[in-house]
């Protein structure tokens, strides 16, 4: 490969750059303004970037494509080098970083692109909008139950009349949450319309298929995964979504433990997720689920039903085929 190599600790305001050639010899080693980067690496002939993942290197990320550039963007817990190195710096993680890139060992994480980079941005903000409104709705609950004030028998809180009759209280408190609410709901509603574009996509229609996933958990799951091409087999997948068992070996003897929980924590909230809905359904894998489920428990059967249809996911859109509910075939 022509030019040369240059690892990239990143900061908010500054990058600690060290260029390496193929041979490993420290050729230029600095810290430079965001701004000047990209001129330097021209100027360099770099030709191979890489930098440890960070929420200050997606943007980053496009620019060094768009210049043509090879970008390995490291996955920060994989990089043992560089966690367990006694003389820690910003120089000498940079260092590292493209020494290890020119060995080819540096762990690389997925970074999205386009569209698909697009819909996980929306996708999660929807997410984290829909987790502010939960808490927010269990504060309310919360207070109801500190101030010693019972809901009347059959109504819902977050109904239009249950809504009604907590701004019938006249307390200050609540009537702050249900402002900040409203306004949750609103963005919500406002990320919701800009999602529904995406509603006619191939594979989110293909996934809609699976009893229990809807338009958003299928939106979620197409962006979490991504390329499916990564991903060799649906093994490689689940552990990408953290859903298989640990394990350890030695002397010839193996032990299992909890899932690895490692890898894409949305992947594998969003198949739990999917989990308890379509266990209300007559299917192959909720059949399976209850034998679990009454021999292990139902924690432990909701994680193996999560784990099959990620399986089930992974051939349907490697197949482009879609979901066939073996349990009603017979």
């Amino acid at each position: 490969m022509s030019g040369l190599v240059c690892g990239l600790d990143v900061h908010k305001r500054h990058c600690e750059a060290t260029v390496i050639d193929w041979f490993g010899n420290v050729i230029e080693s600095r810290r430079i303004s965001k701004d000047e980067l990209y001129s330097f690496l021209s100027s360099m002939n770099v030709s191979l970037v890489a930098v440890e993942s960070s929420s200050y290197v997606h943007p980053m990320y496009s620019k060094l494509r768009a210049m043509g550039l090879e970008v390995i963007v490291a996955h920060p817990k994989k990089t043992r080098l560089i966690a367990e190195n006694r003389l820690k710096s910003d120089r000498r993680d940079s260092e590292c970083l493209a020494e290890l890139a020119r060995l080819g060992a540096l762990p690389s994480s997925y970074v999205p692109e386009g569209e698909v980079a697009r819909m996980r941005e929306l996708v999660r903000r929807r997410a984290f909008l829909v987790r502010l409104r939960t808490r927010l709705k269990n504060r309310i609950t919360a207070t109801l139950a500190l101030e010693g004030v019972e809901v009347p028998k059959g109504l819902k809180l977050f109904t239009r009349n249950g809504l009604e009759w907590l701004r019938s209280l006249g307390m200050s408190s609540i009537d702050r949450y249900l402002r900040i609410l409203e306004g949750l709901n609103q963005e919500i509603g406002l990320v919701s319309k800009e999602l529904d574009k995406y509603a006619g996509d191939e594979d989110v229609r293909l996934l809609m298929t699976i009893p229990g996933v809807g338009l958003y958990s299928a939106l979620m799951i197409k962006a979490e995964i991504g390329d499916l091409s990564r991903f060799p087999d649906a093994d490689h997948l689940c552990s990408y979504a953290g859903l298989v068992p640990s394990e350890r070996s030695s002397g010839g003897r193996t032990r299992r433990g909890r899932i690895t929980e490692e890898g894409s924590r949305w992947l594998r909230w969003i198949m739990v997720e999917v989990a308890h809905v379509h266990v209300r359904y007559d299917t192959h894998f909720t059949r399976a689920y209850h034998r679990i489920a009454a021999r292990r428990g139902k924690k432990v059967a909701t994680v193996a039903l999560a784990r099959r249809l990620l399986r089930c996911v992974y051939a349907m859109l490697r197949d482009r085929k879609p979901f066939v509910n073996r349990a009603q075939a017979r």
